[in-house]
């Protein structure tokens, strides 16, 4: 019986200590920042949608892209050295952030005002237009947006939770005419099958769709339209998100990324990703376009 009872004493004990100590680990845990976090593990967790030219894994593994290679020289001029991708579909990157699955979002992701209800963007990296790709010879004549809703025979691929989808129903293009996808990937593959007579993106990103396809039988509609959605021309600003709590993980990004833009260094590191000198932001906010 001693023996019985001095076992539930220890049983206890061990209880206590291991509320106690969990108690400190969330504590801890709640009381230190994402960046200070981050700067003191030296790596940070990013949510990425493998769509090329943004945020993609190349065939060793490795994540790489515009947006990714922006994020990395900042966060090293931060003093962060270690990027860790956790690719997941387009739809889920904000929800994942949120649900602190990662530190931040590295997926060209445009900025507007719904989101910036979700999630806090850091400023634009660049701006961009939209894009379409057709077999070749464009058979249907699209385009634009208006083409497609114009024509019941065509059908349209787009990734899942991307700003295309909202600016297809603007134009007019009803939902039946509409296919989403998880990513680009998926676009491509309905556009070679047959299932769908045009996949959209941005510009870059569609470009460099087609040229990892390097299929001769499709193409790039290059005299595209752009759309206009509420009286005016779309163009996309693309820029790094992060939860609402960490905003000065956010400001603290802004400070290096600015210092790409005045130096130049920012040209430099999209510029081989298809960007030119036209798609960068100039001095736009991501404040303003959160309004």
């Amino acid at each position: 019986m001693k023996r019985f009872k001095g076992f539930l004493a220890v049983l206890v004990t061990l209880s206590i200590l291991g509320l106690a100590g969990c108690g400190a680990a969330e504590t801890n845990s709640e009381t230190k920042s994402t960046l200070a976090t981050a700067k003191e593990r030296g790596y940070v967790v990013v949510g990425f949608a493998n769509e090329k030219p943004y945020a993609y894994q190349t065939p060793d593994g490795q994540l790489t892209g515009e947006a990714v290679e922006v994020a990395r020289t900042v966060l090293k001029n931060m003093g962060i050295n270690e990027m860790k991708g956790e690719l997941t579909e387009f739809a889920s990157l904000i929800p994942g952030l949120k649900a602190k699955r990662f530190d931040m979002i590295t997926a060209g992701m445009f900025i507007n005002p719904e989101r910036a209800k979700e999630v806090d963007f850091a400023n634009p990296e660049y701006r961009i237009g939209e894009s379409i790709a057709v077999k070749k010879g464009n058979p249907l004549n699209l385009h634009s947006y208006k083409d497609i809703a114009a024509n019941p025979e065509a059908t349209i691929a787009v990734p899942g939770g991307a700003i295309e989808y909202d600016y297809l129903l603007k134009s007019g293009v009803p939902l039946k005419q509409i296919m989403t996808v998880p990513d680009m990937p998926a676009a491509l593959s309905a556009l070679q099958s047959g299932r769908a007579d045009a996949l959209t993106a941005t510009g870059p990103s569609v470009q460099a769709t087609l040229e990892t396809a390097n299929n001769p039988d499709l193409e790039r509609v290059m005299d595209f339209a752009q759309p206009m959605i509420d009286g005016k021309e779309a163009v996309g600003y693309g820029a790094t998100a992060f939860r609402k709590e960490d905003k000065d993980f956010r400001e603290a990004f802004n400070t290096e990324l600015q210092k790409l833009k005045e130096s130049g260094e920012l040209l430099k590191i999209i510029a081989p990703f298809g960007f030119t000198e036209q798609e960068l932001p100039g001095d736009k906010t991501a404040e303003e376009l959160s309004k």
